[in-house]
């Protein structure tokens, strides 16, 4: 069986935990293949809302295994609580449900202190990072001076690493920042307890992962954030600092090439944003207002990560497009159909104008977005509550034909379109 992708196709936050939740009911193995606990996934079950930020969303199925693989970068601590608020809604993550790469890269406290005090020094040029120590964290790895997760299977020398790792941190917080050090004996006490607690789920995730697909059974790759993050294809320097993309899930996972086999991109029907940098379709007043929502629903427009409102915009399919052709996309699913309703006319980006030209590819890549002027075709909308249907044929017309514009303008088929929060409020074709 083939190695299945999830990814998001915007700037995160497009609902891949639910399309996730769907894959997962029939994959042996969810293994998620980067980022740290910057992402988050909700999936709802009944009255019950799972918010995971680190551990694979798939895991709320009782029958999958976890994986966390090498490309990841992991704070203990969220790791551990995250655990723990899982067994609190009657999902326990015992060792054989769970597998931590020795590979992955450890989060700090220093890592959250420097990427803070880095934060705060860009003043008006902010990033707009969750400060959660990513950015440091990878920036260590690629220094060839990380802390990995195979670190914690000797505590002596854990302890070592970790004192020398504050040590070094704290030079740059004092000297370039002015803030505060830590202490080294206290991070590597804590870091001590959560050896202890995680030794059990350490594991080479490569090794396990190529037994399982070679077994036949079924892996879903469950991607975190979004197209629009990557470090390298994405809106730099307003990216993530690691590789959302689906290729990058083999490098994440240590699979190869042939383990490849549908590779789904995931995104809402209206676009969205958290943070900075250039949005061409973005919206304002009434509009924005009614795709954001108020924020008294877990599903309303505000990271799950940091409760910041996002911003919200028009479909970009210049963005899609580009989405589709850098993932590989082989099928998508749409998001938040619902929302849309009742909101007359719509609009859908379709091409850029700028420099006296037309655009229906990237011109500059994903320099300069906020030069470009959007191109919208319009649509008339619809005002039936699709929230009940479940079947493509129950759809108001207006609405297919909105998903039609879109399979058109991206060469991709959707699969799947989804009418509501619930795990039910679905919608698949074929």
């Amino acid at each position: 069986m083939p190695l299945d992708i999830i990814v998001g196709a915007q700037w995160g936050d497009e609902g891949k935990g639910r399309m996730v939740d769907l894959f997962a009911s029939g994959a042996a193995v969810v293994a998620r293949w980067g980022g740290g606990d910057n992402a988050g996934h909700t999936v709802t079950v009944g009255d019950t809302v799972f918010k995971l930020h680190l551990i694979p969303s798939g895991i709320i199925h009782p029958h999958t295994i976890g994986v966390m693989g090498n490309g990841m970068v992991i704070n203990p601590e969220t790791l551990l609580a995250e655990m723990a608020k899982l067994e609190e809604l009657g999902v326990p993550v015992p060792p054989e449900r769970l597998r931590i790469s020795l590979n992955a890269h450890l989060i700090t406290p220093a890592h959250r202190a420097l990427d803070a005090a880095q934060e705060q020094q860009r003043a008006g040029g902010k990033i707009g990072t969750t400060l959660r120590g990513i950015g440091p964290a990878y920036v260590d790895k690629a220094a060839r001076r990380g802390l990995r997760v195979g670190d914690m299977l000797d505590e002596e020398d854990l302890a070592d690493k970790v004192k020398a790792h504050v040590e070094n941190t704290n030079l740059q917080l004092t000297a370039l920042y002015n803030a505060e050090p830590l202490d080294p004996d206290e991070v590597a006490a804590q870091f001590a307890e959560y050896a202890r607690q995680l030794k059990p789920y350490i594991a080479d995730t490569s090794v396990y992962l190529h037994q399982v697909l070679a077994d036949g059974k079924r892996v879903l790759g469950e991607g975190a954030q979004g197209t629009l993050l990557d470090l390298d294809h994405g809106t730099y320097p307003y990216v993530t600092s690691s590789h959302p993309i689906a290729p990058a899930a083999l490098v994440g996972l240590g699979l190869g090439f042939n383990a490849v086999g549908e590779v789904v991109g995931v995104t809402k029907v209206f676009q969205t944003r958290v943070g900075e940098g250039g949005f061409p379709t973005e919206q304002d007043g009434a509009v924005a207002e009614r795709l954001r929502g108020t924020g008294e629903n877990p599903w309303d427009e505000f990271g799950t990560t940091t409760g910041r409102p996002r911003r919200v915009g028009w479909l970009d399919l210049v963005l899609l497009r580009y989405a589709v052709r850098v993932n590989g996309l082989t099928r998508l699913a749409l998001t938040k159909l619902d929302i849309l309703s009742g909101l007359k006319p719509l609009k859908i980006c379709v091409a850029y104008e700028g420099g006296g030209r037309t655009h229906r590819e990237l011109p500059l890549g994903l320099r300069g977005l906020e030069d470009f002027k959007p191109v919208y075709q319009e649509l008339p909308g619809w005002d039936e509550d699709v929230r009940a249907v479940r079947t493509w044929a129950d759809l108001p017309q207006a609405a297919r034909d909105y998903i039609h514009l879109i399979e058109e303008q991206s060469r991709v088929a959707v699969g799947w379109v989804s009418v509501g929060p619930e795990r039910d409020q679905l919608v698949a074709r074929g």
